[in-house]
């Protein structure tokens, strides 16, 4: 080749052309936010939002829309949305030429958690720090740190087996030695105690359920506290002033 003129003077003008072009990408990379090209136009949200507000997305991206299309943080938007209430997930794209694309996935409230102070549980039994902005009418489920996964699965078992007798449980609790207690809607407590082998909790939660339309003494009055943690049977508390009303006739 060294004795190929022509094609010695190809080589040098393909190697200098490709330098230059080299050159050229790194100067529009580098002085790409410089010379503002590829500027952001358009940030949209690709679904409709139930819980998320605008403003507080929009005052969440603000900050971070520096730069343009390329230089753009999307990471840091992403760590942003979620850190705000009622967002669960978010996914960000860049859609060319100058707009980012943001889905929301929401949590989904299903019941209060602990002792009201701001905390729900989602569909997959994960607590989260947020408000409603409605009113809705929700169960409320308390347990250790760790537990609320169980609660749920629990809760939902229990309503299940309640449907018999049209009630649903209004509370829902696991203690720290992992014994359930439920409130229901009418205002009537069961201990259900802790899972034993011979007596499982479904199958105390069931004898319950069967014999609930029978919870009454024979003046109508029901009972406030069920206590079904006995294996072949269950205790009945009923109001102070109905058993002071029975002592009163004796």
């Amino acid at each position: 080749m060294w004795q190929k003129p022509h094609l010695l003077t190809a080589v040098s003008d393909l190697l200098f052309l490709a330098g230059a072009a080299a050159l050229l990408v790194a100067a529009v990379v580098w002085g790409t936010p410089r010379l503002h090209l590829f500027p952001l136009s358009e940030v949209q949200v690709t679904h409709e939002l139930r819980e998320v507000q605008r403003g507080e997305l929009e005052e969440s991206l603000s900050e971070l829309l520096r730069g343009n299309f390329f230089t753009v943080d999307i990471e840091t938007m992403r760590q942003s949305l979620e850190g705000l209430p009622w967002v669960r997930r978010a996914e960000i794209w860049r859609k060319w030429p100058s707009r980012i694309e943001v889905r929301i996935e929401e949590h989904q409230a299903v019941a209060h958690w602990g002792d009201g102070q701001g905390q729900l549980v989602n569909t997959y039994g994960e607590v989260f720090p947020a408000s409603l902005l409605r009113e809705q009418s929700l169960p409320r489920l308390s347990g250790p740190s760790g537990s609320s996964r169980e609660v749920l699965q629990r809760y939902e078992e229990f309503a299940q087996l309640m449907k018999p007798v049209g009630l649903l449980p209004a509370q829902l609790a696991l203690s720290p030695r992992m014994a359930w207690l439920v409130k229901l809607q009418d205002g009537m407590w069961i201990e259900l105690g802790r899972e034993q082998p011979k007596a499982p909790i479904r199958m105390r939660l069931q004898r319950f359920v069967d014999y609930y339309p029978t919870l009454s003494d024979a003046r109508g009055v029901r009972p406030t506290a069920v206590d079904m943690r006995y294996p072949n049977g269950f205790a009945l508390r009923f109001p102070a002033s109905a058993v002071q009303e029975v002592k009163g006739k004796k």
